[in-house]
Protein backbone atom coordinates (compact mmCIF):
# COMPACT_ATOMS: atom_id res chain seq x y z
CA UNK A 1 0.00 0.00 0.00
CA UNK A 2 1.73 3.32 -1.37
CA UNK A 3 0.98 6.74 -2.29
CA UNK A 4 4.12 7.75 -4.11
CA UNK A 5 2.60 9.24 -7.52
CA UNK A 6 1.99 8.13 -10.84
CA UNK A 7 5.74 7.40 -11.95
CA UNK A 8 7.09 5.83 -9.06
CA UNK A 9 4.66 2.91 -9.88
CA UNK A 10 5.00 2.96 -13.05
CA UNK A 11 8.49 2.33 -12.49
CA UNK A 12 7.51 -0.42 -10.25
CA UNK A 13 5.31 -1.92 -13.25
CA UNK A 14 8.71 -2.02 -15.37
CA UNK A 15 10.83 -3.47 -13.30
CA UNK A 16 8.12 -6.52 -13.14
CA UNK A 17 7.76 -6.53 -17.21
CA UNK A 18 7.95 -10.59 -17.53
CA UNK A 19 4.34 -10.04 -16.16
CA UNK A 20 2.53 -8.43 -17.67
CA UNK A 21 0.03 -7.63 -19.09
CA UNK A 22 -1.20 -5.20 -16.55
CA UNK A 23 -4.81 -4.04 -14.70
CA UNK A 24 -4.95 -0.52 -13.29
CA UNK A 25 -8.31 0.11 -10.99
CA UNK A 26 -8.58 3.82 -10.83
CA UNK A 27 -11.73 6.38 -10.49
CA UNK A 28 -13.65 6.95 -13.83
CA UNK A 29 -12.14 10.65 -13.74
CA UNK A 30 -8.35 9.56 -13.65
CA UNK A 31 -8.41 6.72 -16.67
CA UNK A 32 -7.03 9.48 -19.27
CA UNK A 33 -4.67 10.28 -17.09
CA UNK A 34 -2.64 6.71 -16.08
CA UNK A 35 -2.72 6.34 -19.90
CA UNK A 36 -1.25 9.47 -20.55
CA UNK A 37 1.23 9.14 -17.90
CA UNK A 38 2.22 5.46 -19.21
CA UNK A 39 2.60 6.30 -22.11
CA UNK A 40 5.09 8.99 -21.32
CA UNK A 41 7.25 7.35 -18.90
CA UNK A 42 7.01 3.85 -20.70
CA UNK A 43 7.76 5.07 -24.32
CA UNK A 44 5.34 2.48 -25.26
CA UNK A 45 2.52 2.83 -28.29
CA UNK A 46 -0.95 4.23 -27.37
CA UNK A 47 -1.93 1.45 -29.08
CA UNK A 48 -1.04 -0.72 -26.11
CA UNK A 49 -2.47 1.30 -24.00
CA UNK A 50 -6.57 -0.13 -23.91
CA UNK A 51 -9.30 2.04 -21.95
CA UNK A 52 -12.66 0.15 -20.79
CA UNK A 53 -15.38 2.90 -20.99
CA UNK A 54 -19.20 2.37 -20.35
CA UNK A 55 -19.83 4.63 -23.22
CA UNK A 56 -19.94 3.42 -27.32
CA UNK A 57 -15.83 2.96 -28.06
CA UNK A 58 -13.38 4.52 -30.44
CA UNK A 59 -10.33 6.44 -29.74
CA UNK A 60 -9.32 9.73 -28.12
CA UNK A 61 -7.01 12.70 -29.14
CA UNK A 62 -3.90 10.49 -27.26
CA UNK A 63 -4.41 7.41 -29.34
CA UNK A 64 -5.51 4.90 -26.49
CA UNK A 65 -7.90 2.14 -27.60
CA UNK A 66 -11.14 2.49 -25.50
CA UNK A 67 -13.89 0.02 -25.83
CA UNK A 68 -17.19 -0.10 -24.52
CA UNK A 69 -18.00 -2.39 -21.55
CA UNK A 70 -21.75 -2.72 -23.09
CA UNK A 71 -20.49 -5.54 -25.61
CA UNK A 72 -19.84 -7.66 -22.93
CA UNK A 73 -19.44 -11.24 -24.60
CA UNK A 74 -17.02 -9.30 -27.13
CA UNK A 75 -14.68 -7.72 -24.62
CA UNK A 76 -10.74 -8.87 -24.77
CA UNK A 77 -8.47 -6.81 -22.60
CA UNK A 78 -5.33 -7.49 -24.85
CA UNK A 79 -3.74 -4.06 -23.90
CA UNK A 80 -0.15 -4.36 -22.27
CA UNK A 81 -1.96 -1.90 -19.69
CA UNK A 82 -5.40 -2.31 -19.64
CA UNK A 83 -7.33 0.53 -17.41
CA UNK A 84 -10.64 0.32 -15.82
CA UNK A 85 -13.30 2.18 -13.77
CA UNK A 86 -14.41 1.01 -9.98
CA UNK A 87 -17.88 1.48 -11.35
CA UNK A 88 -17.31 -0.72 -13.51
CA UNK A 89 -15.28 -3.78 -12.46
CA UNK A 90 -18.72 -5.48 -10.81
CA UNK A 91 -19.92 -6.04 -14.01
CA UNK A 92 -16.97 -7.23 -15.95
CA UNK A 93 -15.41 -9.53 -12.82
CA UNK A 94 -15.69 -12.89 -14.48
CA UNK A 95 -13.88 -11.42 -17.91
CA UNK A 96 -10.88 -9.92 -15.28
CA UNK A 97 -10.62 -13.66 -13.42
CA UNK A 98 -10.20 -14.89 -16.47
CA UNK A 99 -7.83 -12.61 -18.32
CA UNK A 100 -5.59 -13.88 -15.35
CA UNK A 101 -3.60 -10.57 -14.51
CA UNK A 102 -0.40 -10.99 -12.72
CA UNK A 103 0.15 -7.32 -11.78
CA UNK A 104 -2.73 -5.13 -10.78
CA UNK A 105 -2.72 -1.57 -9.73
CA UNK A 106 -5.93 -0.27 -7.60
CA UNK A 107 -5.10 3.27 -7.83
CA UNK A 108 -7.50 6.16 -4.72
CA UNK A 109 -7.30 2.14 -3.38
CA UNK A 110 -9.77 3.85 -0.47
CA UNK A 111 -12.99 3.48 -2.77
CA UNK A 112 -12.81 -0.13 -1.54
CA UNK A 113 -13.75 0.97 1.88
CA UNK A 114 -17.09 -0.97 2.54
CA UNK A 115 -17.39 -4.10 2.33
CA UNK A 116 -21.18 -4.61 0.99
CA UNK A 117 -20.13 -2.44 -1.89
CA UNK A 118 -20.35 -3.85 -5.79
CA UNK A 119 -17.25 -1.85 -6.53
CA UNK A 120 -15.14 -3.48 -3.49
CA UNK A 121 -16.95 -7.06 -4.20
CA UNK A 122 -15.98 -7.29 -7.47
CA UNK A 123 -12.46 -6.09 -6.89
CA UNK A 124 -11.40 -7.89 -3.92
CA UNK A 125 -11.16 -11.13 -5.81
CA UNK A 126 -8.93 -9.35 -8.58
CA UNK A 127 -6.47 -8.09 -6.55
CA UNK A 128 -6.78 -11.26 -4.49
CA UNK A 129 -5.72 -13.41 -7.49
CA UNK A 130 -2.63 -11.40 -8.63
CA UNK A 131 0.90 -11.85 -7.74
CA UNK A 132 1.47 -8.17 -7.65
CA UNK A 133 -1.19 -6.07 -5.80
CA UNK A 134 -0.63 -2.61 -5.50
CA UNK A 135 -2.57 -0.20 -3.86
CA UNK A 136 -2.17 3.80 -3.67
CA UNK A 137 -3.75 6.10 -1.68
CA UNK A 138 -2.90 9.53 0.20
CA UNK A 139 -5.43 8.77 2.48
CA UNK A 140 -6.62 4.95 2.88
CA UNK A 141 -8.74 5.49 5.61
CA UNK A 142 -10.83 8.70 5.18
CA UNK A 143 -11.81 8.61 8.87
CA UNK A 144 -11.55 5.73 10.91
CA UNK A 145 -9.16 2.61 11.08
CA UNK A 146 -12.19 -0.05 9.69
CA UNK A 147 -12.25 1.97 6.27
CA UNK A 148 -8.42 -0.21 6.00
CA UNK A 149 -9.64 -3.77 6.31
CA UNK A 150 -10.63 -4.66 3.20
CA UNK A 151 -7.53 -3.21 1.50
CA UNK A 152 -5.24 -5.12 4.16
CA UNK A 153 -7.23 -8.29 3.29
CA UNK A 154 -7.17 -7.60 -0.47
CA UNK A 155 -2.67 -7.23 -0.02
CA UNK A 156 -1.90 -9.60 2.97
CA UNK A 157 -5.21 -12.11 3.71
CA UNK A 158 -2.92 -14.58 5.94
CA UNK A 159 -2.42 -11.96 8.46
CA UNK A 160 -5.88 -9.54 7.70
CA UNK A 161 -8.51 -12.05 7.69
CA UNK A 162 -10.85 -12.15 10.45
CA UNK A 163 -12.90 -8.86 10.33
CA UNK A 164 -14.11 -9.57 13.92
CA UNK A 165 -10.37 -9.47 15.43
CA UNK A 166 -9.52 -6.27 13.71
CA UNK A 167 -12.06 -4.66 14.35
CA UNK A 168 -12.20 -5.06 18.43
CA UNK A 169 -8.46 -4.99 18.34
CA UNK A 170 -7.95 -1.79 16.30
CA UNK A 171 -11.77 0.13 15.63
CA UNK A 172 -12.92 -0.02 19.49
CA UNK A 173 -14.76 -2.99 19.02
CA UNK A 174 -18.64 -2.96 20.21
CA UNK A 175 -21.43 -5.70 20.62
CA UNK A 176 -23.33 -6.67 17.46
CA UNK A 177 -19.86 -6.22 15.22
CA UNK A 178 -20.00 -2.05 15.53
CA UNK A 179 -16.45 -0.99 14.53
CA UNK A 180 -17.07 2.98 14.46
CA UNK A 181 -14.02 3.76 16.70
CA UNK A 182 -10.41 3.63 17.07
CA UNK A 183 -7.60 1.68 19.38
CA UNK A 184 -4.18 0.88 19.18
CA UNK A 185 -3.56 3.36 17.27
CA UNK A 186 0.29 2.71 17.49
CA UNK A 187 0.25 -0.77 17.44
CA UNK A 188 -1.83 -0.62 14.11
CA UNK A 189 0.56 1.46 12.89
CA UNK A 190 3.69 -0.69 13.38
CA UNK A 191 1.87 -3.51 12.20
CA UNK A 192 1.54 -1.87 9.27
CA UNK A 193 4.91 -0.71 8.19
CA UNK A 194 5.62 -4.52 8.80
CA UNK A 195 3.51 -6.15 6.62
CA UNK A 196 1.99 -3.93 3.66
CA UNK A 197 2.39 -0.24 3.97
CA UNK A 198 5.05 2.06 1.89
CA UNK A 199 4.45 6.21 3.22
CA UNK A 200 6.94 8.80 2.17
CA UNK A 201 5.61 11.76 3.38
CA UNK A 202 5.48 15.18 1.70
CA UNK A 203 7.88 16.67 4.10
CA UNK A 204 10.80 14.05 3.56
CA UNK A 205 10.36 13.54 0.14
CA UNK A 206 9.12 16.58 -1.45
CA UNK A 207 11.16 19.20 1.09
CA UNK A 208 10.96 22.14 -1.81
CA UNK A 209 7.46 22.37 -1.15
CA UNK A 210 5.87 25.05 0.54
CA UNK A 211 4.32 24.50 3.85
CA UNK A 212 0.25 24.74 4.22
CA UNK A 213 -1.22 27.36 5.43
CA UNK A 214 -4.51 27.26 6.65
CA UNK A 215 -6.59 30.03 8.03
CA UNK A 216 -10.30 30.11 9.09
CA UNK A 217 -12.41 33.13 7.88
CA UNK A 218 -15.66 33.86 9.55
CA UNK A 219 -18.23 35.46 8.10
CA UNK A 220 -21.34 36.51 9.48
CA UNK A 221 -25.23 34.82 8.78
CA UNK A 222 -27.90 37.34 8.74
CA UNK A 223 -30.59 36.62 10.84
CA UNK A 224 -33.29 35.24 8.14
CA UNK A 225 -30.75 33.17 6.71
CA UNK A 226 -30.27 31.37 9.90
CA UNK A 227 -34.24 31.16 10.91
CA UNK A 228 -34.28 27.47 9.22
CA UNK A 229 -31.26 26.22 10.89
CA UNK A 230 -32.16 27.87 14.65
CA UNK A 231 -35.56 26.24 14.35
CA UNK A 232 -33.95 22.51 13.13
CA UNK A 233 -31.13 22.85 16.24
CA UNK A 234 -34.01 23.73 18.26
CA UNK A 235 -35.48 20.42 17.62
CA UNK A 236 -32.01 18.70 17.68
CA UNK A 237 -32.03 19.38 21.49
CA UNK A 238 -35.51 18.05 21.88
CA UNK A 239 -34.05 14.64 20.34
CA UNK A 240 -31.14 14.62 22.37
CA UNK A 241 -32.75 15.22 25.43
CA UNK A 242 -34.83 12.04 24.64
CA UNK A 243 -32.22 10.47 23.80
CA UNK A 244 -30.68 10.25 26.89
CA UNK A 245 -33.52 10.26 29.16
CA UNK A 246 -34.75 6.61 26.56
CA UNK A 247 -36.05 3.64 28.76
CA UNK A 248 -34.88 0.73 26.39
CA UNK A 249 -32.22 0.19 23.46
CA UNK A 250 -34.72 0.11 20.92
CA UNK A 251 -36.01 3.40 21.59
CA UNK A 252 -32.57 5.39 21.76
CA UNK A 253 -31.95 3.49 18.31
CA UNK A 254 -34.92 5.31 16.87
CA UNK A 255 -34.32 8.75 18.65
CA UNK A 256 -31.16 8.81 16.83
CA UNK A 257 -32.08 7.84 13.32
CA UNK A 258 -33.94 10.84 13.89
CA UNK A 259 -31.04 12.67 15.42
CA UNK A 260 -28.80 11.50 12.23
CA UNK A 261 -32.04 12.84 9.95
CA UNK A 262 -31.94 16.46 11.78
CA UNK A 263 -28.33 16.59 12.10
CA UNK A 264 -27.92 15.62 7.66
CA UNK A 265 -30.67 18.17 7.26
CA UNK A 266 -29.24 21.08 9.02
CA UNK A 267 -26.38 20.05 6.81
CA UNK A 268 -28.08 20.68 3.70
CA UNK A 269 -30.02 24.10 4.97
CA UNK A 270 -26.65 25.30 5.81
CA UNK A 271 -25.52 25.67 2.41
CA UNK A 272 -28.35 27.33 1.50
CA UNK A 273 -28.04 29.51 4.50
CA UNK A 274 -23.91 30.69 3.82
CA UNK A 275 -24.47 31.37 0.29
CA UNK A 276 -25.08 34.85 0.01
CA UNK A 277 -21.70 35.07 2.60
CA UNK A 278 -19.98 33.36 0.66
CA UNK A 279 -20.64 34.70 -2.48
CA UNK A 280 -19.88 38.22 -1.12
CA UNK A 281 -15.96 36.69 0.20
CA UNK A 282 -15.82 35.09 -3.14
CA UNK A 283 -16.00 38.35 -4.74
CA UNK A 284 -12.90 39.76 -2.33
CA UNK A 285 -10.77 36.68 -4.21
CA UNK A 286 -11.56 37.95 -7.26
CA UNK A 287 -10.48 41.89 -6.74
CA UNK A 288 -7.10 40.01 -5.95
CA UNK A 289 -6.87 39.04 -8.99
CA UNK A 290 -5.46 35.12 -8.02
CA UNK A 291 -6.22 31.62 -9.47
CA UNK A 292 -8.10 29.44 -6.92
CA UNK A 293 -9.91 26.63 -6.25
CA UNK A 294 -12.87 26.62 -4.55
CA UNK A 295 -14.69 23.53 -2.87
CA UNK A 296 -18.24 22.73 -1.76
CA UNK A 297 -20.20 19.46 -1.31
CA UNK A 298 -24.19 21.06 -2.06
CA UNK A 299 -25.77 21.35 -5.33
CA UNK A 300 -27.06 24.56 -4.68
CA UNK A 301 -23.50 25.76 -3.29
CA UNK A 302 -21.72 24.83 -6.43
CA UNK A 303 -24.69 25.98 -9.03
CA UNK A 304 -24.69 29.87 -6.77
CA UNK A 305 -20.70 29.76 -6.63
CA UNK A 306 -20.60 28.62 -10.66
CA UNK A 307 -23.55 31.23 -11.36
CA UNK A 308 -21.59 34.20 -10.01
CA UNK A 309 -18.47 33.48 -11.08
CA UNK A 310 -19.72 33.21 -14.68
CA UNK A 311 -22.14 36.45 -14.10
CA UNK A 312 -19.27 38.70 -13.01
CA UNK A 313 -17.22 37.47 -16.12
CA UNK A 314 -14.40 35.47 -13.99
CA UNK A 315 -12.54 32.79 -16.46
CA UNK A 316 -13.61 29.29 -15.00
CA UNK A 317 -13.84 25.54 -15.04
CA UNK A 318 -16.39 23.22 -12.81
CA UNK A 319 -15.56 19.69 -12.05
CA UNK A 320 -18.60 17.69 -10.27
CA UNK A 321 -20.75 14.89 -10.21
CA UNK A 322 -22.44 16.39 -13.29
CA UNK A 323 -18.80 16.63 -15.41
CA UNK A 324 -17.97 13.63 -17.87
CA UNK A 325 -15.48 11.42 -16.38
CA UNK A 326 -14.04 11.98 -20.28
CA UNK A 327 -13.73 16.17 -20.45
CA UNK A 328 -11.91 16.46 -16.55
CA UNK A 329 -8.50 16.47 -17.79
CA UNK A 330 -9.21 18.45 -20.31
CA UNK A 331 -10.85 21.31 -17.82
CA UNK A 332 -7.96 20.37 -15.90
CA UNK A 333 -5.46 21.74 -18.49
CA UNK A 334 -7.08 24.52 -18.93
CA UNK A 335 -7.31 25.42 -15.47
CA UNK A 336 -2.95 24.86 -15.92
CA UNK A 337 -2.30 26.60 -18.84
CA UNK A 338 -4.82 29.21 -19.94
CA UNK A 339 -3.74 32.96 -18.01
CA UNK A 340 -8.12 33.62 -18.59
CA UNK A 341 -9.02 31.26 -16.38
CA UNK A 342 -9.05 32.45 -12.83
CA UNK A 343 -10.93 29.92 -10.80
CA UNK A 344 -12.23 25.94 -10.32
CA UNK A 345 -15.43 25.50 -8.76
CA UNK A 346 -14.98 21.90 -7.54
CA UNK A 347 -17.00 19.22 -5.35
CA UNK A 348 -15.12 18.18 -2.52
CA UNK A 349 -15.84 14.33 -3.24
CA UNK A 350 -15.01 14.08 -7.21
CA UNK A 351 -12.60 17.29 -7.29
CA UNK A 352 -10.67 16.44 -4.41
CA UNK A 353 -9.23 13.17 -6.09
CA UNK A 354 -6.26 12.52 -8.21
CA UNK A 355 -6.31 16.33 -10.18
CA UNK A 356 -3.47 18.25 -10.53
CA UNK A 357 -4.04 22.14 -10.17
CA UNK A 358 -1.16 23.34 -9.12
CA UNK A 359 -1.39 26.75 -11.02
CA UNK A 360 -3.51 28.02 -7.93
CA UNK A 361 -2.22 28.34 -4.76
CA UNK A 362 -5.49 29.59 -2.74
CA UNK A 363 -7.98 26.81 -1.73
CA UNK A 364 -11.30 28.00 -0.54
CA UNK A 365 -13.58 26.31 1.45
CA UNK A 366 -17.25 27.01 1.12
CA UNK A 367 -18.61 23.88 3.06
CA UNK A 368 -16.90 21.64 5.02
CA UNK A 369 -16.58 17.61 4.57
CA UNK A 370 -18.10 15.08 7.33
CA UNK A 371 -15.24 13.20 6.53
CA UNK A 372 -11.52 14.55 7.32
CA UNK A 373 -9.64 12.81 5.03
CA UNK A 374 -11.79 14.79 1.91
CA UNK A 375 -10.60 17.87 3.58
CA UNK A 376 -6.94 16.90 3.24
CA UNK A 377 -7.32 15.17 -0.39
CA UNK A 378 -8.88 18.51 -1.96
CA UNK A 379 -6.18 20.57 -0.44
CA UNK A 380 -3.71 18.25 -2.03
CA UNK A 381 -4.55 19.39 -5.64
CA UNK A 382 -2.88 22.22 -5.17
CA UNK A 383 -0.16 20.81 -2.75
CA UNK A 384 2.10 18.79 -4.79
CA UNK A 385 4.60 18.55 -7.31
CA UNK A 386 4.46 21.62 -9.84
CA UNK A 387 3.47 24.04 -7.22
CA UNK A 388 5.99 26.86 -6.79
CA UNK A 389 4.14 29.36 -5.62
CA UNK A 390 5.72 30.95 -1.93
CA UNK A 391 3.21 28.96 -0.22
CA UNK A 392 -0.01 27.50 -0.52
CA UNK A 393 -2.66 29.72 1.12
CA UNK A 394 -5.73 26.88 2.27
CA UNK A 395 -8.84 29.02 3.39
CA UNK A 396 -11.24 26.88 5.08
CA UNK A 397 -14.86 28.74 5.73
CA UNK A 398 -16.03 28.52 8.56
CA UNK A 399 -18.94 29.74 10.85
CA UNK A 400 -19.82 30.64 14.60
CA UNK A 401 -22.27 28.40 14.93
CA UNK A 402 -23.78 25.49 16.25
CA UNK A 403 -23.17 23.10 12.91
CA UNK A 404 -19.18 23.45 13.11
CA UNK A 405 -19.98 21.60 16.97
CA UNK A 406 -21.57 19.21 15.06
CA UNK A 407 -18.71 18.73 12.30
CA UNK A 408 -15.93 18.74 14.73
CA UNK A 409 -17.85 15.78 16.93
CA UNK A 410 -15.91 13.18 14.44
CA UNK A 411 -12.40 14.79 15.10
CA UNK A 412 -10.97 12.48 17.51
CA UNK A 413 -11.39 9.70 15.10
CA UNK A 414 -9.47 11.95 12.63
CA UNK A 415 -6.55 12.40 15.26
CA UNK A 416 -6.31 8.86 15.51
CA UNK A 417 -6.35 8.55 11.90
CA UNK A 418 -3.12 10.61 11.37
CA UNK A 419 -1.52 8.31 14.30
CA UNK A 420 -1.99 5.34 12.49
CA UNK A 421 -0.51 7.01 9.55
CA UNK A 422 1.99 8.61 11.34
CA UNK A 423 1.15 12.08 9.88
CA UNK A 424 1.40 13.56 13.68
Amino acid sequence: MVKLGYVPVIAVAACIRDSWPVLIIAPSSLRLQWASMIQQWLNIPSSDILIVSSQSGGSNRGGFNIISSSAKSSIHLTGLFNIISYDLVPKLQNILLASDFKVVIADESHFLKKAKAKRTIGALPVLKNAQYAILLSGTPALSRPMELFNQLEALYPDVYKNVREYGNRYCNGRVFGVYQGASNHEELHNLLKATVMIRRLKKDVLSELPVKRRQQVFLDLADKDMKQINALLRELEMVNAKIKAAKSNDEAESLKFTQKNLINRIYTESAVAKIPSVLDYVGTVIEAGCKFLIFAHHQSMIDSIHEFLIKKKVGCIRIDGGTPAASRQQLVTEFQEKDAIKAAVLSIKVGGVGLTLTAASTVIFAELSWTPGDLIQAEDRVHRIGQVGASCLLYIYTTCWPMTQLMTSYGMLCKANWKIWGRC
